[in-house]
């Protein structure tokens, strides 16, 4: 203030601003801004008597670097720069944080000076000379004993030729005995199936009228920054409305720190990107190129660069609702220690495309909003999506972040949190994406999430006695359920398929084996698990926003019949290639969220009299109901401009949900 480098009343509202979000104050006054940063810079200087270094026109010695390792420099956002005497110039970001810094080095380490360097400056000084470590460390963060990193090669090639031949022979010696041992084992993965589906269901159906309330009425005390990934590859139509959605969050965008981790050689998003002025809580990582090209090796590599307490993953076509991350600092604040993980909800903003993402919009209805959430009330473990997944940052450190090679990294997560001790929470907060609207591109993901779950069920049960004790019983049987039986009954669909051959009196190999009574049981039963995946169908889209999904329920028996033919492209890549990332394409299908229209106007309504901020009507049922209830309603034209005129009156434009008004 003294310097006249900031205003006094933006000095006491960033003041204000600091008692109640764990802030810097330079921070507060940087992203509003408010303050320069060379004068913050200047400030900084004079306030801790510390000179401020160059790190991009005078590098750091990196024999120094090493002595303290590339993690803590990144963790501390500090970096040794240069050797004076016998003492060290210790540039930082964080001058108010230098003395715990400091009591965290090596005890050999020596007297040290403190210098000041941008944050920024200070990783790519760090990036220019350790990159390839810290990349190759990413790549192997998992400990080798719970990575699938081992699957590869000419093992897993002479397991399955064994394992085909195996089945290959009995089908030409004991064809009978063959289809009947596969055809007992698709039944009884049939019903744990359906049990557990069954089972989840209800305890969720039954949770609203016998759950205790869990929010607190005031939260923390200061809110924390939160740190949330968005891996990009190949996104350069869709990367500028991704910006444009992730900066409808309601958070404190001071209190942010979105990190859009970028491929090295992805040179379409970084020229979309490129073009695109980013604020200040919005950052570009990039990732080296390696051998290995997966989401969770990039999630790894950009995990030290998180600045947040909390750590959250957005996907690219991601658009989470505004109070998202307010209601994931709240559940974390509320919640129990071993909370170490919130699961968001996943829907989608063009479920009318086709049939095939009505489908799809059904089937994660189910899955998010039934099974999912009853699948935690009663214990067992949560396998996680892939995106709107939140992590205490000391949880998500301690276990390694995700497995570099598992193309299926969250639910694997989700069941190394279980083994650990921790459990994941659904939380009631939802985030819309685009799901694949088009047969091969679905079949392409699907199988790229069956090869994963099978890759992780093989990595977990190297020791099964020792999953047995960390997960105990109940938790070890629902993990073959769930990994096992689901994958089975995609492998093996045609052979239930093939009983109606024997009801309709056609040739089967087991004619002859099956009495009567047998199938009219087995009938009885492919009916009941049909009307489970119905029922369950209709309680998930009973709400408003999938009302209309309802009569496309029962339409799912001709749609679950597509994971059968993605299982088998799914063994074939496990063999072959089982680290291959085959990627979905986004910005296939626009829908209402994906950009907003630049050539219509914006519409309000005020009242009178006028509040004191009007806020927009974000559907034209809430437009329609607000006119008939106001007594008086106005449009642009000269009422908004006389309005506009009165002190305390703020316009915000708002484009979804209005159509062609």
């Amino acid at each position: 203030m003294d310097m006249k480098a900031v205003d006094p009343g933006d000095m006491l509202r960033a003041i204000a601003l600091r008692e109640r979000e764990d802030a810097r104050l330079g921070d507060i006054l940087l992203t509003r801004g408010w303050v320069s940063e060379a004068d913050l810079f200047a400030t900084l200087s004079l306030q801790w008597r510390a000179k401020a270094v160059d790190l991009v026109a005078d590098p750091p010695d990196p024999r120094l670097l090493d002595r303290v390792g590339a993690e803590f420099c990144l963790s501390h956002a500090v970096l040794p720069w240069r050797g004076v005497g016998e003492a060290t110039v210790l540039a930082t970001a964080r001058p108010e944080d230098f003395g715990a810094a400091k009591a965290q080095l090596p005890d050999d380490f020596g007297p040290v000076i403190m210098a000041l360097a941008p944050e920024r400056d200070i990783h790519a000084a760090i990036l220019a000379t350790r990159q390839t470590a810290l990349i190759r460390k990413a790549e192997s963060r998992v400990a080798g004993c719970e990575s699938c990193r081992g699957q590869g090669g000419n093992r897993a090639g002479t397991v399955a030729s064994v394992t085909l031949g195996l089945l290959l022979a009995g089908l030409v010696v004991l064809p009978a005995a063959t289809i009947g041992a596969l055809a007992i084992w698709a039944i009884l993965t049939l019903v744990a199936t359906t049990g557990l589906k069954l089972a989840a269901w209800l305890a969720e159906m039954r949770a609203p009228r016998t759950a205790p309330a869990t929010h607190s009425a005031r939260g923390p005390a200061r809110l924390p920054v939160v740190s949330v990934m968005v891996p990009l590859f190949r996104e350069d139509d869709i990367a500028p409305r991704l910006i444009r959605r992730i900066g409808r969050i309601d958070y404190p965008k001071e209190l942010l720190d979105i990190l859009l981790v970028v491929e090295e050689d992805d040179h379409a998003t970084h020229a979309a990107l490129s073009h695109r002025r980013l604020p200040r809580w919005m950052r570009i990582v990039t990732v080296p190129s390696g051998p290995v090209r997966t989401k969770p090796r990039a999630l790894n590599y950009a995990l030290d660069f998180c600045r947040g307490s909390i750590i959250g993953v957005w996907d690219a076509e991601d658009a989470p609702e505004a109070a998202q991350i307010h209601k994931v600092v709240r559940r974390f604040h509320d919640a129990p220690a071993d909370v170490a993980c919130l699961q968001g909800i996943l829907d989608f903003y063009n479920a009318r495309h086709n049939w095939l993402s009505r489908c799809f919009a059904i089937e994660y209805a189910v899955w998010f909003r039934a099974v999912l959430p009853g699948l935690a009330r009663l214990g067992f473990v949560v396998p996680l999506g892939g995106t709107t997944l939140f992590f205490r940052r000391e949880v998500i450190r301690e276990l390694g972040g995700w497995d570099a090679h598992n193309v299926t990294e969250d639910a694997d997560l989700g069941l190394r949190l279980a083994r650990r001790g921790y459990r994941t929470e659904l939380i009631d907060t939802v985030t819309e994406e685009e799901p694949n609207a088009r047969v091969l591109a679905w079949i392409r993901q699907r199988s790229r999430w069956q090869k994963g779950f099978a890759m992780t069920w093989v990595s977990h049960m190297r020791d099964p006695a020792r999953l047995w004790r960390e997960l105990g019983a109940k938790r070890f049987i629902g993990v073959q359920i769930l990994f096992v039986g689901s994958l089975s009954q995609a492998v093996l669909a045609p052979l239930l398929w093939s009983f109606w051959l024997i009801a309709l009196g056609l040739p089967h190999p087991l004619t002859s084996l099956v009495p009567p009574l047998v199938i009219l049981a087995l009938g009885a039963l492919f009916v009941a698990c049909e009307a489970v995946n119905i029922a369950a169908g209709l309680w998930a889209t009973r709400g408003q926003g999938h009302r209309h999904l309802m009569k496309w329920v029962p339409t799912l028996h001709a749609y679950f019949p597509l994971a059968a033919l993605s299982s088998y492209k799914a063994l074939h890549e496990w063999v072959c290639q089982p680290f291959y990332w085959d990627k979905t394409s986004h910005g296939v299908i626009e829908g209402h969220l994906a950009e907003p229209p630049q050539d219509r106007l914006p519409v309000y309504v005020l009242t009178d009299p006028v509040p004191a901020a009007v806020k927009p009507v974000g559907s034209p049922a809430m437009l329609r109901l607000v006119v008939n209830r106001a007594r008086r309603a106005y449009v642009l034209g000269s009422t908004i401009a006389n309005a506009a005129r009165r002190p305390g009156i703020e316009f915000q434009p708002c484009f979804e949900g209005f159509g062609d008004m």
